[in-house]
């Protein structure tokens, strides 16, 4: 397949000049060495829905369906980005964002769901930590080869990873990430997966075009509402208010969001039952018209 692509024999004259440079052998024996494999279109383990790429929009310069993936890791990445949602958020994230990421991650896979995220600081790593809490499979698409740990200090968390989930990248073993590579990697998180929740992001987070890339796959975007004195969740208000991301506050409601129509449905959830509630009609109406605060005197 490799000497197909160099002689233009399959693919286009953008993988043909890429392909000269590349050497397969090398970065076979490179993803060999940390126990990777190379997964492409037609093989059992080729996530299909990826390919949804090839009708989506160009929002970065590298754009559409991937050649082929390098993964590490145990599980099969068809049947984990099955059931999947990707969480993504701001790097520089709050406390309040962390501990949400966490524990959505950690109830979503509580439910059966692989959690999908960039291996990033912040919200990244705190979805990938909750998924692995809660025994789940958690997915690191990485914007360098999958031979690295990139940021460096998340080294033990991807050893982690790689051992109860999957790091994967389209980039061969030995790249270095940048910033159009970041860029990049976003279409993957939001075409591997059924849904894109954004946790925290500032206006200008690079998780906001996580969102675009789902939308022009035709997926669905959520976003976790946060304090509106917190610039780090402006930009979930703005994904709320201006391009119709679902909000949610559960992973019930996530699931909802995700599930075909007609199916996954939440449960109605009622207030908490209040003695008041028994009293006769009259006596309510007449406790009701009564001030809840006493007058200043």
């Amino acid at each position: 397949m490799w000497e197909r692509l160099r002689r233009k024999e399959v693919g286009t004259e953008r993988w043909a000049t890429r392909m000269a440079t590349v050497e397969p052998e090398r970065d076979l024996e490179r993803a060999a060495a940390v126990g990777g494999r190379f997964v492409m279109p037609g093989d059992a383990e080729w996530p299909e829905q990826v390919e949804v790429l090839a009708e989506a929009g160009q929002l970065t310069r590298r754009a559409g369906v991937p050649f082929g993936l390098w993964v590490r890791g145990p599980a099969n990445l068809r049947q984990v980005l099955e059931q999947s949602v990707a969480i993504v958020g701001a790097r520089a994230c709050s406390s309040y964002g962390s501990h949400v990421a966490g524990e959505l991650a950690a109830g979503l896979s509580a439910k059966g769901f692989a959690v999908v995220s960039g291996g990033a600081y912040g919200i990244d790593a705190a979805a990938h930590r909750g998924a692995l809490a809660a025994s789940g499979v958690t997915i690191a698409v990485l914007a360098c080869g999958v031979d690295k740990s990139y940021p460096q200090s998340n080294s033990a968390l991807f050893s982690r990873i790689v051992e109860q989930g999957l790091v994967i990248s389209e980039l061969s073993p030995g790249c270095s990430p940048s910033k159009l590579r970041f860029l990049a990697r976003n279409r993957l998180i939001a075409a591997a997966s059924q849904g894109t929740l954004i946790v925290e992001a500032a206006v200008r987070s690079g998780a906001l075009n996580s969102a675009g890339w789902a939308e022009q796959c035709g997926r669905p975007v959520m976003a976790v509402p946060g304090p509106i004195t917190s610039h780090m969740s402006e930009g979930s208000h703005v994904l709320i208010r201006e391009r119709d991301a679902v909000l949610v506050t559960d992973v019930d409601e996530i699931i909802e969001a995700v599930s075909p129509l007609g199916s996954g449905l939440t449960t109605y959830r009622h207030a908490p039952k209040n003695p008041i509630d028994d009293l006769p009609h009259d006596i309510r109406r007449t406790l009701d018209a009564v001030p809840v605060l006493t007058p200043a005197p």
